[in-house]
Formats: structure tokens, sequence, C-alpha cells
């Protein structure tokens, strides 16, 4: 079983940075893949960015590329999303998913684990 935990949300101006925290309890895998998600009242859930555990690999979705930024930290089981230059329209509650087979995908179905999701909200 593998649990996640978000945060690092708040309530921001526009222009301002958050850096998201996504922590894996539980052991990790090296083949893991981690995304982070968000998703707007009344929309569908959307993709972010994803990063493979080993570090070889990140993806974004086109229209976030430039703001965003994934890492992760082996030594403290974390994933991170940096967020800079937030707009209004960045507003949503941000889900990190696991997918334990690698599979290197921006798509929700291949994600199991999902956590509670970290609220941010911009004003403008």
């Amino acid at each position: 079983q593998v649990q996640l935990a978000e945060s690092g949300g708040g309530s921001v101006q526009a222009g301002d940075s958050l850096r998201l925290s996504c922590v894996v309890s539980e052991r990790t895998f090296s083949s893991m893949v981690m995304g982070w998600f968000r998703q707007d009242a009344g929309k569908e859930r959307e993709f972010v960015a994803a990063i493979a555990w080993r570090g070889d690999w990140t993806t974004y979705a086109d229209s976030l590329k430039g703001r965003f930024a994934i890492s992760r930290d082996h030594a403290k089981n974390t994933a991170y999303l940096q967020i800079n230059n937030l707009q209004p329209e960045d507003s949503a509650i941000y889900y990190c998913a696991v997918n334990l087979i690698g599979a290197r995908s921006s798509s929700r179905n291949d994600y199991y684990y999902w956590g509670q999701g970290t609220q941010v909200t911009v004003s403008s």
C-alpha cells in the first residue's frame, strides 16, 4: 500500500510562487512514476507534470511548460511541484499520484495511488 500526502497549497496573489510537496509513505520503488494533476470545480482533472523516480524522465502539459517544475528527493521520499508566476486560472486542488509499473504517462488512468490534494487559490 502506498500513501501520499500533499502539502504546500494556499491562497496567494497573482505573480506569487508556491512549492507543493508530496510525501510517499512506506517504501518507494525505483520503477515508479509520480505525477501531479489538478482539478478545478466543475472541470475534468487535468495532467500537470510527471517524473520518473529514477530521475531520468520528466514531462509537462504543453500548456503549462515554463512556469511549472517537477522534481523529487530520494532521501525525503518526496516529490515537488514548483509553480511560478501563479495566475487565477491555476486555482485548483492539486493532487499527486503514483504508478508503480513505470508507465511514463500523462493519463490519469495509469496512476493507481492518489493523495487527498492540496488547495491552491490565486487572487488577481
